[in-house]
């Protein structure tokens, strides 16, 4: 927890990230694979963090219209990392810090085999397919 609540803020202020941004995608082939396993090991347990990202409700407390695809951008953004066969990554925090040492990448990972290793049954069982979530790694340290 310490991790993601450390990073996901605004570096300006300091305050809640409302909005995450995809600033790179990071190719999925095994070389960027290994590296992305490489920096979790290197990170250690408290350097970490995995996250679950499935869709939620809508500001007004309704469910999300499948047909309206503007309330639906997870799904939406899982199929285009999926047909790109890409991760999204976006450097936190959010707007950039002068302080190396407290900085980290967010990876976005669509459901693929790498993602798979980290998601459990339990897990998914939050999701009603595989375009309904996306497996985010968050690691400390400068990209």
């Amino acid at each position: 927890m310490e991790v993601a609540t450390s990073l996901l803020v605004e570096g300006s202020t300091g305050g809640q990230v409302s909005q995450l941004k995809i600033s790179q995608r990071l190719r999925l082939d095994q070389p960027k694979l290994d590296e992305v396993s490489r920096r979790i090991k290197a990170a250690g347990s408290s350097g970490y963090a995995i996250l679950l990202a499935v869709p939620g409700k809508s500001e007004d407390g309704g469910a999300q219209d499948a047909s309206n695809s503007t309330e639906r951008p997870l799904k939406n953004l899982v199929s285009y990392l999926k047909q790109k066969e890409a991760a999204g990554i976006i450097s936190l925090p959010v707007g950039g810090s002068r302080d190396k040492d407290h900085g980290g990448v967010l990876h976005a990972f669509p459901p693929c085999e790498f993602s798979q290793q980290f998601v459990d049954a339990s897990a998914k069982a939050f999701a009603k397919s595989e375009d309904d979530y996306m497996l985010m790694v968050i690691i400390k340290g400068a990209s």
